[in-house]
């Protein structure tokens, strides 16, 4: 559930797409062809580092984990890239990109070197069923 005066920053919303909600945290795919890329942003207002969000730490954890997991059975990738940087997005969100030894980046970031192709395949849109591990 979402705390009251939560609201998805302007920035994620006009990169990404909707995939689900999951306890914690809503998930969302970044607009970018390249890479399979999913972003957890936690429901919490004003939350910036992961350490905001107190007790509520394990449920950020454990969303990480159904989604990490999902990513990785999906796209069978080489290795997930993980991280929470937010220097140019503050609120909390956290990427998860499948990377693969043959992907256009590899073996750098896939952040700041390379256009994006913006656009989003079908079947990571909108889906419960991904998110609850279906």
């Amino acid at each position: 559930m979402s705390e009251p005066g939560w609201a998805l920053h302007p920035q994620l919303r006009d990169d990404t797409a909707f995939v689900c909600d999951l306890a914690l945290s809503r998930v969302l795919v970044m607009n970018d062809a390249n890479f399979p890329w999913l972003i957890v942003v936690p429901r919490r207002a004003g939350a910036t580092e992961i350490i905001d969000l107190g007790v509520e730490q394990p449920l950020l954890m454990n969303d990480l984990a159904l989604v990490s997991r999902a990513l990785k059975d999906e796209t069978r990738c080489d290795k997930l890239n993980i991280a929470a940087i937010g220097n140019l997005v503050p609120q909390l969100h956290i990427h998860i990109v499948a990377r693969r030894k043959d992907d256009a980046a590899w073996p750098k970031p896939v952040w700041g070197g390379r256009r994006r192709a913006p656009t989003i395949p079908p079947h990571w849109r909108a889906s419960s069923t991904r998110c609850a591990g279906g």
